[in-house]
């Protein structure tokens, strides 16, 4: 599956709109959608070019830097500082440039010490370490620019020279859910029970970033085996959890995701996905057409009819049997548990009878046209 394939829907699940995430440092948040503003409070500075006023700003004094900022509150200095950071930084920077710098932060700060010790740390054992990282990773090399694939390259610095287990887990540190209450990496949030939108929208986020910037580095199948590597991480993750972070990584890694399962003879662990997509869009209130197709086109995928209708016939195997799990789970659980338990298992009802109802309409309109 090494080449990207083109998986248009004529219907994809119902998402709720998101805010675009063009972030900043955390010293500098919500500094650098406001260029709407002109810097025209540098009076006649403004004439300078700005690599002139950088160099005479060198030679000034904190009072006087403050001045020729017109007395500017803290935030809007701290903001022109950054602005000009950005800018001028690593603007127009090549590629082998920007390696020395990520080599030279490694060293200054001992980064690859410090990850080599998180990823082969037991999860949660380093918390202090593995927020730093995050925080170090987050603030200073990723989050701040502006285009995509500057975020696609630092993030590429970070992961690449890892084998893939110690990818993932690098990639959970940085984008995995966090602790409202202390910041800190929650490692058995995707495997104590179903989670939800949020704590998976940094992990499918940086996944797309790998995926859709085309960086050379990256490969289809390299993705795919990222995204099969954090299903494991620190454990197995619930199956539901897993398809959610599918729907919101978006159409093309989902199906190349499932395409590669199909050719490798997982077909049942593929079987077993389809029910929990029809979940999570049963739960979402996604449209369940867009489950029914992804099935669809994922059966194009097996080479033979014998073995489309073989996978076709496993689907409902599986909806069988996790309602029946899931049955099983109400009757032997306590009483707190049973609630949650029974609504999953209703919940899991009602997609499987719209999961059909959609199938049946797909059906009826094949055989009418």
């Amino acid at each position: 599956m090494a080449s990207r394939i083109n998986t248009s829907f004529t219907l994809i699940p119902n998402q709720k709109y998101r805010r675009s995430n063009r972030l900043s440092s955390s010293y500098f948040s919500n500094t650098l959608d406001s260029d709407s503003q002109p810097l025209s409070t540098l009076g006649n500075f403004k004439a300078l070019p700005l690599e002139i006023f950088q160099i005479i700003l060198r030679y000034l004094s904190g009072l006087l830097f403050k001045r020729c900022t017109l007395l500017l509150p803290t935030r809007e200095r701290l903001k022109y500082i950054h602005k000009i950071l950005a800018e001028t930084l690593t603007a127009g920077w090549d590629e082998l440039e920007c390696h020395r710098v990520y080599n030279f932060l490694c060293e200054l700060t001992n980064l690859s010490r410090k990850m080599q010790t998180a990823v082969c740390s037991k999860p949660g054992s380093a918390r202090k370490l593995e927020l730093r990282i995050r925080l170090f990773c987050r603030n200073v090399l990723l989050d701040h620019w502006t285009h995509q694939s500057d975020s696609a390259f630092w993030l590429t610095r970070i992961l690449k020279p890892w084998p893939m287990v110690n990818q993932a887990r690098l990639l959970y540190i940085i984008f995995g859910p966090i602790s409202p209450q202390d910041g800190q990496v929650v490692w058995q949030k995707m495997i104590e029970g179903p989670t939800d939108e949020s704590s998976l929208k940094g992990l499918a986020d940086a996944i797309k970033l790998l995926y859709d910037t085309g960086t050379k580095e990256w490969t289809a199948d390299d993705v795919i085996s990222l995204v099969d590597e954090l299903s494991v991480v620190p454990r197995e993750w619930l199956l539901e959890n897993n398809a959610r972070l599918l729907i919101l990584s978006g159409n093309n890694i989902c199906f190349t995701f499932m395409a590669s399962k199909a050719v490798n003879g997982r077909a049942i662990e593929l079987a077993k996905l389809i029910v929990f997509l029809a979940l999570v869009c049963e739960k979402e209130l996604y449209c369940m057409d867009w489950a029914v197709k992804m099935m669809q086109k994922v059966c194009k995928v097996f080479s033979t009819p014998v073995e489309r209708t073989n996978f076709l016939q496993s689907v409902a195997n599986a909806f069988a049997c996790v309602i029946m799990e899931m049955l099983q789970s109400v009757m032997s659980g306590d009483r707190d548990e049973d609630d949650r338990s029974f609504l999953n298992l209703f919940h899991l009802v009602h997609a499987q009878a719209n999961f059909h109802k959609e199938v049946l309409y797909l059906t009826m309109n094949t055989l009418s046209t």
